[in-house]
């Protein structure tokens, strides 16, 4: 996305669920296995006049990627952040568009808003 910060992820293969998909979009991109939980937000967009949906999951990662790095194969870099400054970020717009659902779900795991 032309060095701008995106959530990780992808479109779903044909014959995949869409938790197959992020199992498998994770281990293309960043070289590790993950345990999807829930989907947790979804919107939609528009990209080049098409419409496409954005469905976000919870994943459990086997590790944080800074002692043991991710191996990178469609990225040139990745960085946990305090979901707060996201919106700091040059992140792409279609993310953007459902970061108030990610950031109200990770306020329901602390138990408020």
């Amino acid at each position: 996305m032309g060095g701008r910060w995106e959530f990780p992820g992808g479109k779903v293969e044909p014959g995949e669920t869409e938790e197959q998909a992020v199992c498998r979009e994770m281990n293309e991109e960043f070289g590790i296995q993950v345990t999807v939980g829930g989907r947790i937000a979804e919107g939609c967009f528009v990209h080049r006049g098409k419409k496409s949906l954005l469905h976000v999951y919870s994943i459990f990662v086997p590790h944080d990627g800074t002692e043991i790095p991710y191996t990178l194969t469609e990225h040139t870099e990745y960085k946990m952040v305090d979901p707060e400054t996201i919106p700091m970020l040059d992140f792409v717009d279609s993310d953007l568009s459902v970061y108030p659902q990610v950031l109200d779900y990770l306020h329901s795991l602390k138990g408020g808003n």
